[in-house]
């Protein structure tokens, strides 16, 4: 049978389809076309992950329509049928054959390779060659944002524009407007045997009855729309012999029947169905109005923002016994659930059964990482026990899992049928992936629950549990997957000299936070829960210790800002009960010139800033950073810490220390320098230093030579030479910060200086002529604009001549924050181009 349907999920295996009447089905991985599959067989084969092998999520979208074809139907245990589908073109299309195909055809595709001029696809049809030229492509690419070009397995809506060689060669094109202008019609020579749903046609009303009507399209064909697929603004409407528009929703090969639909999102090919908020799924609604009652399939309800629902005959009621028909006459109102959407019927699908109402969950996302669930045993194997939650949820219990210590034979202790009280270590709605613990220690564990980096504070203490002891300490997990290290020294408060030997894989133990990077996803913890520092403690140290080796060089820290001055912030370090003030130079707020000083115009006292590196201790001062090129390399190990660990060739993140006549001094973490020349500052030729480069800007440096006489460095700042190799990763990666920052700033500008950040280059403002100048620039006021000064040069005004009080419209250039600045323009031109 062949049917149309809507993708609903996409995972890494397969493809979940809504299909009409509130069914649904799914797509193997292995029956998306032949080309794919081959590619599957090849990586499995060689064992390593193929290049033009992309996965399912990265060809296919929620929200898409494709033609499918039934392949299996089964009945698991619990009484559900699975749909097993099948998008292949060369099942999907099998009813055609070379001498059928003309232009104007609309069919379904599979891309099968990639050529110069084009793509070759599988079109199913034996002997014919199909191609589709990038010209033809270019468009729909450019609309569905899955990359530069189309990947092979990736299913498409493909028009026949030309045949040649009595339907050997075959010109194809997938333009979203060509395709949603197709209309099926007889010279097509569309048979039974070959009729494709998704096709729109022209079609005549015969009959109307209560559950539907019946039509005839393309001559002598005859359809059935069903109650659910009419047009709910013209239901009352349609009358015999009255012409409509409708599209193919299915065609049953062996009853020859074939079901079409009414709905507008349908009757454009390639169309996609009105999605349903996801905060309404799962809602409960108190007042559902009965639409219409159908004795032999179920009710339709308007629901309470006036969107129509579904219920099945089997969720009127708890039982087939208890089940009135009265209840269910139009204008009666009932409790009811949405349990589901069908993207096919654009129609919730709801429930009035009381259980259904009151249950704790519906679906994966319902549920959170450190709920507690009732579930019942559904089996158990070698990797653990299998659960289910709720209808349609199920979780695994991995062995580790089943108790507080390692269980040889579970079988002993868990009957099939069981009901057992478990708690959720990790959910993935989107996979459905739900693994829980059955840890007694776990599961009625009071502590807070550590399911992400950002929640690791230093001091908090929880229940996690040992997946690995060595001789350097242990690793321990907690929700989520999140995990950290119990060095050697806190294993507790007596040295031990073997870890394996105390502790044990799946032991659940109190620990405590001692400190966290998130970015990193690197834990330190302790399992000495004394909150008072021990004599090998790093991360706190004693008040006599203070101006000492207090931290060390590469340490991330927070702080509070506590006063600002012309040249940096002076700062408090949080987390540090001894209250340790230190400075944060401007230049130093960011690896950007002009963000540092917008950062520190924008910055007010009492902020926080997170995530700032301790530097350098010189003088009266602890000097931080928050350069973040410098932050990585740090981190990353690639630094010096000494003049003899450097090196001709390596490449070293600093910062410019002073520009001379004769070139450029650059600092290093760790406090080694070194000078670029006049000669090696540039690709170009370099008249003037300072036309190149400004104090504080964060450089890559390449080591020349080192005079270890003088412990003199020599360094190039060519960027021809200062590259690692991926020059448009690192390039990405910058301009990612660079934004990321700008963002940043955005946010502190909108709480003192809202209006400037409404302002962005293309928007187009109203405004009104304050004066026009000497030099033939004007200055502007505006009710969008109150505080900031408002220009634009002469060029910008075009060839208009405008009068002081006059009204204009003109579009924003530039926004500088730090001037309070805008630069707009009144060329007519521009203004035609803005959206």
């Amino acid at each position: 049978m062949l049917l149309l349907g809507c993708i609903k999920e996409v995972s890494d295996y397969e493809l979940a389809i809504s299909l009409p009447n509130g069914l649904s089905g799914f797509v193997p991985v292995t029956q998306i076309s032949d080309a794919y599959s081959k590619l599957l067989t090849k990586q499995v084969a060689q064992g390593e992950l193929l290049e033009e092998l992309h996965s399912l999520p990265d060809m296919y979208s929620p929200g898409t329509l494709v033609r499918c074809i039934v392949t299996s139907t089964e009945k698991s245990a619990d009484g559900r049928r699975s749909v097993k589908l099948s998008i292949d073109p060369k099942k999907v299309n099998k009813g055609l054959n070379s001498t059928a195909l003309a232009a104007g055809m609309l069919l379904s595709g599979s891309v099968l390779s990639m050529e110069d001029h084009g793509y070759l696809i599988d079109i199913g049809v034996t002997g014919t060659h199909a191609f589709l030229p990038h010209q033809k492509a270019k468009n729909y690419i450019k609309a569905v944002k899955k990359g530069p070009d189309l990947k092979i397995g990736q299913n498409l809506n493909c028009l026949i524009v030309e045949v040649k060689n009595e339907g050997r060669v075959v010109c194809l094109s997938i333009d979203r407007s060509e395709v949603a202008a197709s209309i099926a019609t007889e010279r097509h020579n569309w048979s039974l045997s070959n009729l494709l749903p998704g096709l729109v046609v022209k079609a005549r009303v015969q009959k109307v009855a209560p559950l539907g009507m019946k039509l005839t399209f393309l001559s002598y064909f005859t359809g059935i729309v069903d109650f659910m697929h009419m047009d709910p603004e013209k239901s009352m409407s349609y009358s015999p012999d009255r012409v409509v528009k409708a599209c193919v929703l299915s065609v049953h090969p062996t009853s020859r029947a074939v079901r079409l639909t009414l709905r507008p999102p349908f009757l454009h090919a390639g169309g996609a169905p009105r999605q349903l908020p996801g905060q309404l799924m799962g809602a409960v609604l108190e007042e559902a109005t009965v639409k219409a009652f159908y004795k032999q399939f179920g009710a339709v309800f308007e629901l309470d923002d006036g969107t129509l629902g579904f219920a099945r005959l089997k969720h009127l009621s708890k039982t087939r016994k208890s089940f009135k028909p009265g209840a269910f006459k139009e204008g009666c109102k009932h409790k009811c659930r949405i349990i589901d959407y069908s993207l096919m019927d654009e129609m919730c699908v709801v429930s009035l059964k009381h259980q259904i109402i009151e249950a704790r969950f519906l679906q994966y996302r319902d549920i959170h990482t450190g709920d507690v669930v009732q579930g019942k045993v559904l089996s158990l194997k070698p990797i653990g026990m299998q659960v289910k939650v709720a209808d349609g949820i199920r979780g695994l219990v991995p062995s580790l899992h089943l108790s507080d210590v390692i269980l040889k034979q579970p079988e002993k202790k868990y009957n099939i049928g069981d009901e057992v009280k478990c708690r959720v270590l990790e959910c993935n709605p989107g996979g459905k992936k739900l693994i829980l613990t059955l840890k007694k220690s776990l599961v009625q564990s009071k502590l807070p629950v550590l399911s992400n980096y950002e929640d690791a504070k230093p001091g908090l203490i929880t229940h996690g549990f040992v997946v690995c002891a060595r001789e350097f300490g242990c690793i321990v997990k907690f929700y989520n997957d999140v995990k950290g290290l119990v060095p050697k020294n806190e294993l507790g408060s007596e040295p031990i000299s073997c870890p394996d030997k105390v502790f044990y894989e799946g032991q659940v133990l109190k620990v405590m936070v001692l400190k966290c990077e998130p970015q990193q996803e690197r834990l330190l913890l302790s399992f000495r829960l004394s909150s008072k520092p021990g004599h090998e403690d790093k991360w706190k140290c004693t008040p006599k210790e203070k101006q000492e080796v207090k931290y060390q060089i590469g340490e991330i820290v927070d702080v509070k800002i506590l006063k600002k001055k012309d040249n940096g912030l002076e700062v408090s370090i949080l987390e540090d009960e001894d209250n340790v003030v230190a400075w944060i130079p401007t230049l130093h707020l960011s690896d950007f010139v002009a963000t540092s000083k917008l950062l520190w115009h924008c910055l007010q006292e009492g902020d926080v800033l997170p995530r700032v590196m301790y530097l350098s201790d010189k003088g009266e001062h602890i000097i931080l950073s928050r350069k973040s090129a410098v932050i990585s390399a740090v981190q990353e190990e690639q630094v010096v810490r000494s003049f003899s660990e450097i090196q001709p060739g390596m490449l070293l993140t600093g910062y410019v220390r002073n520009v001379m006549p004769f070139g450029v001094f650059v600092e290093f973490p760790f406090g080694v320098t070194g000078l670029a020349p006049k000669v090696s500052m540039s690709d170009k030729f370099v008249t003037d230093t300072k036309d190149h480069f400004v104090v504080g800007q964060t450089v890559i440096a390449k080591v020349m030579s080192i005079d270890e006489e003088k412990q003199r460095v020599l360094l190039n700042l060519k960027v021809s030479e200062c590259s690692s190799g991926d020059s448009a990763a690192e390039s990405f990666a910058l301009l990612s910060q660079y934004f990321k920052e700008l963002k940043e700033i955005r946010d502190l500008l909108r709480r003192g200086e809202p209006s400037i950040c409404e302002l962005v280059p293309g928007k187009g403002v109203h405004l009104v002529v304050q004066d026009v100048r000497e030099d033939g620039s004007a200055l502007f006021s505006g009710s969008s604009v109150t505080g900031l000064t408002v220009t634009a040069t002469r060029y910008h005004l075009g060839d208009k001549n405008i009068a002081p009080g006059e009204k204009r419209k003109a579009l924003v250039l530039h926004v500088d924050a730090l001037t309070s600045e805008v630069h707009v323009s009144l060329r007519e031109e521009l203004l035609k181009q803005r959206p």
